[in-house]
């Protein structure tokens, strides 16, 4: 027999579990505008549980600035197009994302125009 204390503590239990998954897909950043940066590809990283890539953007002032750009699992990158060797180093690529709202150089990517003009998509085709 389940007494109601149990099932509280089993809820309880679920609920303090499953919290660590909500912070992990919560992005730190700010959706009221996207922010697109032009760049050369440093590096790229095809895994899970997010695939990331490095760039070195020119700012307007002259000075190098270092961007890390983050998409979602490759299962769903691969959904839309992308693969293992969608961009490698030395690729000039424009990212269009969600900057991190502490202004850390960091951007949720939402998109990609490829050195040849394709527009490359995250979260769905477009």
């Amino acid at each position: 027999m389940i007494t109601a204390r149990i099932l509280a503590l089993l809820s309880v239990g679920i609920i303090l579990g499953a919290s660590p998954i909500g912070a992990h897909h919560a992005w730190p950043v700010t959706y009221d505008k996207l922010v697109t940066v032009k760049g050369t590809v440093t590096s790229y990283a095809w895994g899970n549980p997010h695939t990331m890539f490095g760039l070195e953007v020119t700012a307007a002032g002259g000075q190098v600035q270092k961007w890390n750009v983050g998409g979602p699992s490759v299962d769903r990158m691969a959904r839309n197009g992308w693969g293992r060797d969608t961009l490698k180093p030395g690729d000039v690529i424009e990212a269009t994302g969600y900057q991190f709202a502490d202004g850390q150089n960091i951007l949720r990517l939402e998109k990609v125009l490829l050195p040849g003009g394709k527009e490359m998509f995250l979260y769905g085709r477009r």
